[in-house]
């Protein structure tokens, strides 16, 4: 058992390390304080390869897989981007996998080298304001009429619509009412963000406000049938195809963000002298930062060995799941230790640590909250009655 990259994996880390020195502390606060997505990354990103690291070559990708991707986002975000920069590019990674796997070649071709090459940016648009994390409860409804559907519904979190071309949409194509099982019946589509039907309203949030979350407010919007992925009424089936690696990238991104903390947090106790001595040397503030190292490296082995299994084409719902979990309350805590840390200074903006702690709730958050992992590990790996 390995635990260590191959040296091709090794150079992708190094390569996108490069890249975001380019985009330093400074470049991020006014993200920060002033919005604005982060164009200048996803171009530098584009212009080098790396927004198709996962789709096959034919269409323009390196044809790489999640563990690839994994080191990528990590690098991002421990670069002091944070969420803020990995987010800019997360939908590339793993979101078009529907299209990938149950795509047309036409589909393929038409598809995927836009987003690969950076000309267009997509979205995802599945979640709703009223059944969460619930998805075969969807309300919004794609009704067929000749060559068309007609969408109409409502989304909502959904990342990057400022300025997307693009959207993956689930939509519900048959009744839930007239479905054997509540998972049939959603159709999965990529099409255009048509804004003279799609309504997006801006969410002002906590953190990461480069990267934009919206409502979208969906009346009438018309699409062509060349534009659903699969048969109609499998879009459920289909999604799950870019769940799993969704957590591992997530957890991954947890991890970068927490391990940017911590190099924060250490320097400054290095430096920070109180009473005539640095405050490192003190355990109080050794034994957290510790603690905070030893959590974030357990959740990265678990992230590394759910996108190994991934890309060996194994089950990894129980470690993807519990990589996001470990990953996100190790992020958290890392980044609330360089905080405290830091003492005042972590409450002001110019010290980073307190940007960190606002972004890495993200993590925990989404895509999936904390307490429903407990109850996938529950029910799938313990083999505990559903709770819900």
């Amino acid at each position: 058992m390995d635990f260590s990259f191959s040296s091709e994996q090794e150079s992708i880390r190094d390569a996108i390390a490069d890249i975001c020195r380019q985009f330093d502390d400074a470049y991020w606060l006014a993200r920060d304080r002033h919005g604005g997505f982060p164009h200048e990354l996803h171009q530098a990103l584009a212009a080098n390869g790396w927004l198709g690291i996962c789709i096959p070559e034919p269409y323009g990708g390196s044809g790489l897989g999640i563990t690839e991707a994994a080191i990528m986002m990590q690098t991002i975000s421990a670069s002091g981007a944070g969420l803020s920069g990995a987010s800019a590019v997360h939908m590339n990674i793993f979101g078009l996998n529907p299209v990938v796997v149950f795509g047309t070649e036409e589909q393929k071709q038409r598809m995927l080298p836009p987003l690969v090459e950076g000309r267009e940016k997509a979205c995802f648009a599945v979640t709703e304001p009223s059944t969460g994390l619930d998805t075969t409860q969807l309300k919004t409804r794609a009704e067929r009429r000749g060559d068309r559907y007609i969408v109409n519904g409502a989304k909502v979190w959904i990342s990057t619509a400022q300025v997307a071309d693009r959207m993956l949409l689930l939509a519900r194509t048959t009744p839930l009412e007239e479905v054997r099982r509540h998972t049939d019946g959603l159709s999965l589509f990529y099409t255009r963000l048509d804004r003279d039907y799609v309504d997006v309203r801006e969410i002002d949030k906590m953190g990461r406000k480069a990267v934009d979350s919206n409502e979208l407010f969906i009346d009438g919007l018309p699409i062509p049938v060349e534009d659903r992925i699969g048969e109609e009424g499998r879009g459920f089936e289909y999604i799950l195809h870019g769940m799993n690696p969704e957590r591992v990238l997530i957890a991954a991104e947890a991890v970068g963000l927490g391990r940017a903390a911590l190099e924060r947090a250490i320097a400054y106790a290095k430096e920070r002298v109180v009473f005539n001595r640095p405050i490192g040397q003190n355990q109080a503030i050794q034994h957290p930062l510790a603690e905070s190292w030893m959590e974030l490296e357990a959740a990265n082995l678990m992230v590394f060995k759910a996108a190994s299994r991934y890309d060996a084409g194994l089950s990894c719902g129980a470690e993807a799941n519990a990589a996001k979990w470990l990953a996100g309350e190790a992020g958290f805590k890392a980044c609330q230790t360089a905080v405290m840390s830091h003492g005042g200074f972590g409450y002001a903006k110019e010290y980073h640590v307190e940007r960190y702690l606002r972004e890495v709730m993200i993590a925990r958050i989404a895509p999936i909250s904390p307490q429903l992992v407990l109850c996938f590990i529950a029910e799938k790996v313990l083999g505990l009655p559903r709770s819900y």
